[in-house]
């Protein structure tokens, strides 16, 4: 070992020589020789035997290098340029003096301010919201809440490692959120954005990724000074129409209130005589440093104008006369932009009419303090005028209805319509003609003439009758829904008539002659026509009647009177309830014929029972009628989730009596019960209920099936 340490120490002084040279004669390298010059073949070999050659004194004088070198011995100072340390004379370092103030170092918590402690609000397995803990930090949380999952990009991911996606939906929702947080004036809001599998303390792992969005609101911003336009050229109106517009200065600023109230400005202008008020869209300028935000929405109010009359484009087919007598309005009266509105809905209603475009026209510039006036140009299409149309029905008890009818809706014009129409099924059969005349002599209100003949086959009696009716009336319309109905008429009626025996076979017939003079009124305060689930209905009808029975001649009155009751429960539940008392004093049964008496049961009476089944029966069993009579009903109406809310069950208990004298006998009551379907369509609830008699007769089904459209009450 001793041995080739020795031949290892001469290689290494070799290899050492040529590289201490080279740091002095660096000057010119390509002269320098190679490793591999340097270390001869025969050292290659036998590295032992070279080494112990040694170096000889020529190679030694020839190199200028010495023996091996030995560590301990001193450093040739010809081989290394620099001085050392202790022979640099360095310069003396001064001390620094401490500033006169210390140095501040700015913080991250001066810029970005740490996320403060919240209360989470999940809306879904994959997003969080987290809100500050104190509620008057942010009091409109539950309304931005729900308009924020109505608007949320995040959807529930296709796989539970997408998280390139939801993040993706992170920065749409963070841009929502802070557009949100500007709505509501908040316009140094924060929202930091966090996308992974640990989004709070509440849930901190979960197996999917979720975002988390820390909402730091800040101060509200309010509103600064307020710029109106040219508003105040209304003149005396400024006033009002400042009054509605409710925004002023100090107020917290939110979008929503602004076009609020925007719009409610511009109903005000339109409300006032303001026809051609314009509007510009509202504008903020906000201050950061008042904390404020100053709106500016250009009014021009235009001019005010009261209204003249209306002139139609195709006055042969709807004058502008007729559409005068249609409009609210008189001639003079302030321009009122709801009256133009309500006479285009009213055209639409007669039927006649595809479109309308309705246009104030300048007849007089206002002057002064003086509006001017303002005609309504209507721009008319016809609608198709003719209607075939067909119905069909079925009742366990009362059989099959056909019904079958044309009609044209202007032939004599205007709003003049002609209609035929016939009826074929088990108990009636009818043809008949009607003249009516819509709009005649004041708005809404239609005169009616209706001639007819028809066959009536019930089970308790059989009629031949011929009728003719008139009627002057003002009753509401699937759109326009009247608080005050009202309806005048006379009717005059030729019949024979038989009531039937066990066989229902028709007895000896009899002969009656009636005129009548029919009065109806109706209060109605319930909220809808077809479908109400609140208010009340009460109506009354009172019909002087004389009758002549082969020269037996009978006066008397037909009475009744209606009243119907509807509470919401919830959003769901309806309570319906109804009550209805007749009476017809001045005349024995006998001198009244079978049509113009009293009955009950059936679809719109006592379900589960036939119909006009209930009352004295004569000595055959069929009932006669009578000349009183009461009517109990009520009903839960109670809306499913089936088909969006659109199924309704409706279990539903009625009663009712028929007694002979002009006063109700509760005594012989009829009770009914059953459980009906609602299906909510566009023009109101189809209608299939199923009820049983709780105290049924002799002559009653074991049940009972009714099909209509609307509620049965």
């Amino acid at each position: 070992m001793a041995g080739n340490s020795t031949a290892l120490a001469a290689v290494l002084a070799l290899v050492a020589q040529p590289l201490l040279s080279e740091a002095v004669l660096a000057q010119d390298r390509q002269d320098t020789p190679s490793l591999e010059d340097l270390i001869p073949d025969s050292a290659v070999e036998d590295p032992e035997g070279w080494a112990a050659q040694g170096v000889s004194a020529e190679a030694q004088a020839e190199e200028g290098t010495a023996l091996p070198l030995d560590p301990d011995a001193p450093l040739d100072d010809s081989l290394v340029s620099i001085p050392w340390p202790e022979q640099v004379d360095l310069p003396e370092i001064t001390p620094l003096e401490p500033d006169a103030e210390p140095i501040e170092f700015v913080t991250f918590d001066e810029d970005i301010p740490p996320i403060p402690a919240g209360s989470e609000e999940r809306i879904s397995d994959e997003l969080v919201l987290v809100f500050p803990d104190e509620q008057s930090l942010f009091p409109q949380r539950e309304e931005f809440l729900e308009r924020f999952r109505s608007l949320s990009t995040i959807q529930e991911l296709e796989d539970d490692d997408n998280i390139a996606r939801l993040a993706v939906q992170a920065r749409g929702d963070q841009a929502l959120l802070e557009e949100m947080l500007r709505v509501y004036g908040y316009y140094d809001a924060q929202v930091i954005r966090s996308v992974g599998n640990v989004i709070g303390t509440d849930e901190a792992n979960l197996d999917r990724p979720a975002a988390r969005f820390d909402i730091i609101p800040g101060e509200r911003y309010a509103i600064g000074a307020i710029d109106l336009g040219n508003l105040a050229a209304a003149g005396d109106d400024y006033d009002t129409l400042r009054s509605a517009f409710e925004v002023n200065v100090g107020d917290p600023i939110s979008l929503d209130a602004i076009k609020t109230e925007q719009a409610d400005l511009d109903v005000a202008l339109g409300e006032n005589g303001f026809p051609f008020a314009a509007i510009e869209e509202p504008a903020l300028l906000i201050d950061h440093a008042r904390v404020e935000g100053d709106l500016t929405m250009a009014v021009e109010p235009g001019g005010q104008y009261n209204f003249g009359v209306v002139t139609s484009s195709i006055p042969e087919f709807l004058s502008g006369e007729h559409l005068s007598d249609i409009a609210r309005w008189d001639p003079g009266d302030i321009y009122q932009r709801s009256d133009e509105m309500d006479l285009r809905r009213a055209i639409l209603a007669t039927g006649i009419v595809g479109s309308v475009q309705l246009t104030p026209v300048v007849v007089e510039e206002p002057v002064g303090d003086q509006p001017g006036t303002v005609n309504i140009a209507a721009e008319l299409t016809e609608a198709p005028l003719r209607t075939l149309a067909g119905n069909i029905g079925f009742g366990t008890e009362e059989g099959i209805r056909l019904e079958g009818m044309w009609e044209h809706r202007n032939l004599f014009p205007p709003e003049g319509l002609l209609r035929v129409r016939g009826i074929l099924g088990t108990q009636e059969q009818l043809a008949g003609v009607t003249f009516r005349k819509n709009n005649f002599g004041g708005r809404d209100r239609i005169l009616t003439l209706d001639a007819y003949a028809s066959t009536i086959d019930y089970d308790l009696y059989d009629a031949r009758t011929v009728s003719l009716v008139g009627n002057y009336e003002r009753l509401s319309t699937l759109l326009f829904q009247k608080e005050f109905s009202w309806s005048v008429g006379i009717e005059l009626v030729a019949s024979q008539e038989s009531e039937v025996d066990a066989e229902g076979n028709p007895l000896q017939r009899e002969t009656y002659f009636v005129a009548a003079l029919p009065l109806f009124a109706q209060l109605d305060q319930s909220d809808d026509l077809l479908d109400p689930t609140s208010g009340y209905r009460l109506s009354a009808r009172l019909s002087p009647e004389a009758s002549d029975n082969d020269g037996v001649q009978s006066f008397y009155v037909r009475s009744q009177v209606d009243a119907s009751y509807y509470q919401s429960m919830g959003e769901n539940t309806v309570l319906a309830g109804r009550v209805r008392l007749a009476s017809i004093p001045g005349a024995e049964l006998e001198g009244i014929a079978p049509s113009r008496r009293l009955y009950a049961g059936g679809g719109g009476s006592v379900r589960g029972y036939g119909y006009r089944s209930i009352g004295p029966v004569n000595q055959f069993g069929n009932p006669t009628g009578g000349r009183s009579l009461v009517e109990l009903s009520a009903e839960a109406r109670i809306r499913t989730g089936f088909l969006d809310g659109a199924v309704s069950v409706v279990p539903f208990i009625d009663a009712g009596s028929v007694s002979e004298g002009t006063t109700p006998d509760f005594g012989s009551i009829k009770l009914g019960a059953g459980v009906g379907v609602r299906y909510a369509t566009g023009f109101g609830p189809l209608r299939l209920d199923v009820a049983v008699p709780l105290n049924r007769g002799p002559n009653d089904s074991w049940v009972a099936v009714y099909v209509a459209l609307g509620q049965a009450f």
